[in-house]
């Protein structure tokens, strides 16, 4: 019988986390199927069917330590019997099949007795118990649809049942009991070990939850950069009309040419790429003794996704027009929303664009993504008086941050790099005219 495996990790990744199994033994399987989805420090591994036939055994259970290629479970023929590969626990036993799970036949099956509506009741859209979690719903007498799930595809986690049993985890009065089950599932993304949204009730509660290991990989490698690197922050601040107006005034054709809006972004990615190009220094790294010069301009956009910070990377921006930009930045910004980023999305990067200003940021001091040496923070647009000719202005202004390793950079380099970039931004035709 096949066997279901870990996929190969790449070399920066030595092992993962079995966040889920949407499938459980006995449950038919068709080629393409979804069957787990693992989790690394970098992006959420999805294992999928290579054949038609039936979960006949599953060797691992949900948050344990994975290895490449090492062996999750074992496909059957279909209509043979599943083999539990793990003792099921005898009150998970007793509590049975609830209403809305799937058969093996892809069916919702239904008890012959009625049992309680709490113990009972259908998913509601939100996704299928685990074990551990189905032992809690019946042993608290639960009404497992008023659970929200914060687990991949709604999915409903030990943590969210366990905070469900002390009055903090259901929906909450008519509109949310209103609210479509699908979108609770589409906003609940996070995987099992991410932190759940509600506050432990109680005197003084407290509640521990495990870091995801993207957060673990996180911590590591901004204590890290902190430990190696010189880092120091120059600032300056950018008047944002001209390319306000730029856009204002080409938006309606843009968006019919291209298919999609014309954002600031763009206009920071190419104005970067030029200033790397003034200023090989900011796009080269430190390796030991060495310092290497990259002949190509990759830049990392972070974004904020649900599992934390993820910065996938645009490659060989100087090939890049406004619209390419725009297109792969949308495109990173919906497979970060569906967890459907890749470890080559997010591989190499010799710079890093950040905007805080997506979530009112009016100044900061970004950290740079080793072994990259330098990366840009980008700011809330705010009007404010200024002296233009000897006369005070309302215009709209960006703060505009340059974190640099001093170790490679000097100050006079990395002032200049952001000077350029303020009067690219400020005089936008000379990044269509190349000059």
């Amino acid at each position: 019988m096949p066997e279901i495996k870990v996929p190969v990790f790449s070399e920066s990744v030595s092992e993962g986390t079995l966040l889920t199994w949407n499938k459980k033994p006995g449950d038919a399987v068709t080629r393409g199927d979804i069957l787990a989805e693992i989790e690394t420090d970098k992006v959420v591994l999805e294992v999928t069917a290579l054949q038609d036939g039936v979960l006949q055994s599953i060797a691992k259970q949900e948050g344990d330590t994975v290895l490449s290629e090492e062996v999750l479970g074992v496909l059957g023929e279909a209509g043979s019997a599943p083999v539990s590969s793990a003792p099921v626990p005898a009150a998970d036993r007793e509590a049975g099949p609830i209403a809305g799970e799937q058969s093996a036949g892809g069916t919702a099956t239904q008890p012959d007795s009625q049992p309680t509506a709490q113990a009972s009741g259908t998913l509601g859209g939100t996704g299928t118990l685990p074990p551990a979690a189905r032992k809690i719903v019946a042993e608290n007498n639960l009404d497992a649809s008023q659970i929200q799930g914060t687990g991949p595809k709604g999915n409903i986690t030990k943590q969210d049942a366990v905070l469900a049993a002390q009055g903090g985890g259901t929906d909450q009065g008519p509109q949310a009991a209103a609210e479509p089950a699908s979108a609770r599932a589409s906003e609940a993304r996070a995987p099992a070990s991410a932190p759940v949204q509600n506050v432990p009730s109680g005197p003084r509660a407290e509640q521990r939850v495990p870091m995801t290991r993207i957060r673990q990989r996180i911590a590591e490698r901004l204590k890290e950069v902190q430990n190696t690197a010189a880092i120091l922050t120059t600032f300056n601040e950018v008047n944002m009309q001209p390319s306000m107006d730029l856009r204002k005034k080409y938006q309606d054709q843009f968006v019919a040419k291209h298919g999609v809006k014309l954002g600031f972004m763009s206009l920071f990615v190419r104005a970067a790429t030029e200033a790397l190009k003034a200023f090989p220094n900011v796009n080269a790294s430190i390796d030991g003794k060495d310092i290497i010069y990259h002949g190509f301009y990759d830049i990392g956009i972070a974004v904020a996704s649900e599992r934390g910070l993820v910065v996938p990377i645009l490659r060989d921006t100087d090939a890049m027009n406004l619209a390419d930009v725009e297109k792969a930045i949308a495109g990173f910004a919906q497979k970060a929303k569906a967890g459907k980023l890749t470890m080559e999305d997010m591989s190499g990067g010799t710079f890093s664009i950040t905007n805080g200003g997506t979530f009112g940021s009016m100044m900061s001091t970004p950290i740079i993504n080793q072994p990259q040496s330098a990366i840009l923070g980008m700011h809330n647009i705010i009007e404010r008086p200024i002296a233009v000719n000897g006369q005070v202005v309302i215009a709209p202004m960006m703060y505009l941050a340059l974190s640099y390793d001093h170790r490679i950079i000097d100050g006079k380099e990395a002032v200049q790099f952001l000077v350029l970039i303020k009067n690219l931004l400020e005089d936008p035709a000379r990044l269509l005219l190349d000059l």
